[in-house]
Parts: C-alpha cells; structure tokens; sequence
C-alpha cells in the first residue's frame, strides 16, 4: 500500500476546503468499510485521506418542514434502530439489514453507500422510489438534486472537486408512504444482490396513486421504472395489476448475464421482486389505514 497523508476535516467547510485543495488526490473516509478495501485493491490511491466521521451535525436524523431528513454519517444500524425510520418507513429498515455483516453496518454510513455508485447498492432502491433528494457541500455553496442524479455510472457520481454529500432528504410529500423492499443475493447473508427492488405507492380508494419503482443490480446504476409506474398509476389494486408491473418493469431494465446469473433469470427475478414489493407495499398501506381507524 502506498503511503498517504491524512487531516481530520474540523467541520463540513473545512472538508470542502480541503477536498477542494486537493483536488482527485483526496479520498474522504466517514465509515471506512469501502475505502479500506478500496486502499488495499485498488490500482489507484489517494494523496490524502480527509476525515470526516467527526463531523457531528451530519449524523442527526430528524422530521423538519421540508421532510424527513437523514444525515450522511449515520449508519446502518443507526437507521434499523431508529423510531423515526422504523415507524415512517421500515422500507429503509428492511434494506440497512441485508448490508454487509453487523460490523459493517455499525460502521458504515449511508451516504457512503449512495456515494459508491455501485449498481447493486442496497440503500438506493427504496430511497429512489421514495423520490428522495440529496444535500451537496461544495467551494460555491450547497446545492441540492434528486438520488438519481449523483449517480453517474458504475462507481461514478455527479460530485463535482471539493463536494460532499451531506443530508439525504425524503420529501415532505412523500412522509410516510407505504413501501417495501426487496432483494435476492446466491446466499441469506452478506451477499451482493442478483436483483433488489423496491415500490412504493399512496392507497386512493383503492387504486394506485403515486406508484414508483426502482431496481437495482440490473442496469449500470440504480433505475426507475416509469412505464411500469405509468401503467399502475390510478389503476385498481389487484394482484394481476401487480404482477404486470412486475413484466412490464422486467422489460425497463438492462441485466447482464454473468458468472453469478444470467440476464434471463435477472429478467424473471424483477417480475418477482416488484410484485412482492408491491404487496407488502400495500399491506403496509392497509394495516396503517387499520391503526389509524382504531
């Protein structure tokens, strides 16, 4: 491993100063568990490590006018824990539990998730159907874009020299929609997934209002599938129409065949997957609405 400096980042203005200062010699440590593997892999390494897993006020997690905001230190087992999250959406609880192993998850952080770019992320899907938006520190300001658009391409993002992610915002609007999520890995634990979906959609009168899907591992970044949400939306809620959206998402995708699966399976496991999502979407819908009457 070759060598490399290393500061702690006092604060986020510091961080970007610092990133900024450093241009692409700068790699950023919050939770580690990608950049250490990264160290030792990786044909490229840094000048400088920046530190910023100090940084206090980017690991709250808390309700506030414009949504549910979730800081890009906070950690997987952070969020499985939350009462917030676990009562709003236990979609993000469902998708935190299948990352990595317990150590992982303690150390890992969200943002650090998201920020990896890699297809097969576990905390992207739920949060894309969930239309969430991201906080970007930079040297002109803070500037804020959907999910969607940090991701760039396998393990690339939008992150311009001297940004860092910051918050990760839930809509307003969107606070507590039903949601589910989903994943298939060749084994129970600390598997990459073949496939992972999510869905999430408001209940009106019972037909789909809202309806969003993302995938997963089946493209070169995490995807929507807006033929199959155009498809559902203001539709009745049935099983046939569930099981359509699956087919029609299946055809959205672009899955590669390769050592772990063929594109064919990957095709099958999506038409599953959603369909799954979209039931236990809707038990969750069901069951709230049942609460709330009691």
């Amino acid at each position: 491993m070759k060598a490399f400096g290393y500061v702690a980042a006092k604060d986020v203005t510091d961080a970007v100063a610092l990133l900024a200062e450093h241009g692409t010699g700068a790699k950023v440590l919050a939770g580690g568990t990608d950049l250490l593997a990264d160290l030792k892999f990786a044909p490229h390494h840094p000048d400088i490590i920046v530190d910023i897993s100090r940084l206090e006020d980017l690991k709250d997690i808390e309700v506030a006018d414009d949504g549910l905001h979730i800081g890009a230190l906070v950690t997987h087992s952070e969020i499985m824990r939350s009462p917030v999250i676990r009562d709003m959406f236990p979609a993000l609880v469902e998708a935190a539990y299948t990352i990595g192993a317990v150590q992982t998850r303690n150390l890992g952080t969200l943002g650090g998730n998201l920020v990896t770019c890699v297809p097969s992320m576990d905390s992207g899907p739920t949060l894309i159907a969930l239309e969430a938006e991201v906080v970007i520190a930079g040297p002109g300001g803070e500037r804020r874009i959907q999910l969607g658009e940090l991701f760039a391409g396998p393990r690339k993002t939008s992150l311009k020299t001297g940004e860092l992610l910051t918050d990760i915002i839930i809509p307003k609007a969107n606070l507590n929609k039903p949601a589910a999520f989903e994943k298939f890995g060749l084994r129970k634990g600390q598997a990459l997934a073949l496939v992972n979906a999510a869905a999430a959609f408001f209940v009106d009168n019972g037909n789909f209002k809202a309806p969003r899907i993302a995938l997963g591992a089946v493209a070169p970044i995490v995807i929507r599938a807006p033929e199959a949400e155009a498809y559902l939306e203001g539709r009745k809620i049935t099983k046939d129409a569930m099981a359509e959206a699956g087919r029609i998402a299946a055809t959205e995708a672009e899955p590669i065949s390769d050592f772990r699966a063929s594109a064919d399976y990957r095709r099958d496991l999506i038409t599953v997957l959603v369909k799954r999502c979209l039931a236990n979407s809707h038990t969750r819908a069901t069951t709230k609405a049942k609460e709330l009457v009691l």
